[in-house]
């Protein structure tokens, strides 16, 4: 089993929560919006947390099937499963079958409009490993495929979309996925330009950190802008301007983009990132229950008073 546990990463679970994330923010600003009590809440998120495991899993096989001739050609990567040897690619395409089955068995605990709407991400998931070695923006199609679960997480919630609030979700999500995943992909560029892969780390070059302080900016400006639209409060303001800012300056100040354990430290640095703008949104959402529950218990204890 265990080439398979590595095939998925098991070992190495920052991109699972980069990929809950987002889900979690959807479901959150959702149970906002709506008002669904919390243990339904906590149950879509556990449901959520399993397929991101499970869909996280089938997109590393995915990509590893795919990209098994530059997987030999990067120091790396070249000791993945399918790119020694250990798994052949039909014993791979088997595992993938049982990961999507899997998959399907937690999407169809979802209404229908989710179920869907899911299905809806699979060729971005399937297309990704193709972009590298046609455009130098394949973080883009990641950052598309990574955040769809910020969508779906509000609708498993609704039943439907609200687009006002969750469409700026999703891009924010998908511009933090630009500023880590670039931050990722300078670990390799020595090896990608001798492979022919290209990313965006090789695009933006030396121009890095200021071309993502741009893409930071836009992200703390979106979550603002999903925020007004779903009419959050102080809480979740005051933690996203504030620590969420400053988790992502702090990225971008430390970050060596020449030394690649440094730029694998930031990446998975990332993870709180994710946490604090949960965070945000969850602290919001417990302060307005419990001020709205103080609103409706204060007549009646004037009353017992009287």
């Amino acid at each position: 089993m265990r080439p398979y546990l590595y095939l998925t990463r098991m070992d190495k679970p920052i991109g699972t929560w980069l990929l809950y994330w987002p889900c979690v923010w959807g479901i959150g600003m959702g149970a906002y919006a709506t008002g669904i009590p919390i243990a339904s809440m906590a149950y879509l998120m556990a449901l959520f947390g399993t397929g991101a495991v499970v869909m996280r899993g089938a997109g590393c096989t995915i990509n590893d099937m795919w990209d098994v001739k530059f997987d030999k050609m990067v120091e790396r990567t070249k000791t993945r499963p399918i790119a020694s040897g250990v798994i052949s690619r039909p014993k791979a395409f088997v595992f993938l079958s049982a990961q999507l089955a899997a998959g399907l068995a937690v999407l169809v605990q979802l209404n229908p409009y989710t179920i869907a709407f899911c299905m809806g991400s699979m060729p971005l998931v399937i297309m990704y490993p193709f972009m590298k070695r046609i455009t130098y923006w394949p973080q883009l199609v990641l950052g598309l495929a990574f955040n769809w679960g910020a969508l779906a997480g509000w609708s498993a919630v609704a039943g439907g979309i609200d687009w006002a609030v969750a469409l700026p979700l999703y891009a924010a999500g998908v511009s933090w996925t630009l500023v880590y995943d670039t931050i990722y992909g300078h670990q390799d560029k020595r090896d990608d330009i001798a492979a022919g892969v290209k990313s965006t780390s090789l695009l933006f070059a030396e121009n890095t950190k200021a071309i993502l302080s741009g893409f930071s900016t836009s992200t703390i400006g979106l979550l603002c802008l999903s925020g007004y639209m779903n009419g959050q409060g102080i809480p979740f303001y005051a933690t996203v301007l504030g620590a969420g800012t400053a988790h992502l300056v702090w990225q971008l100040r430390k970050v060596n983009i020449n030394d690649p354990s440094m730029c694998w430290k930031i990446f998975k640095s990332n993870t709180w990132f994710g946490g604090i703008i949960f965070s945000a949104i969850l602290a919001d959402l417990v302060y307005t229950r419990y001020m709205a529950k103080v609103e409706d218990e204060g007549p009646l204890l004037v009353k017992a008073k009287a």
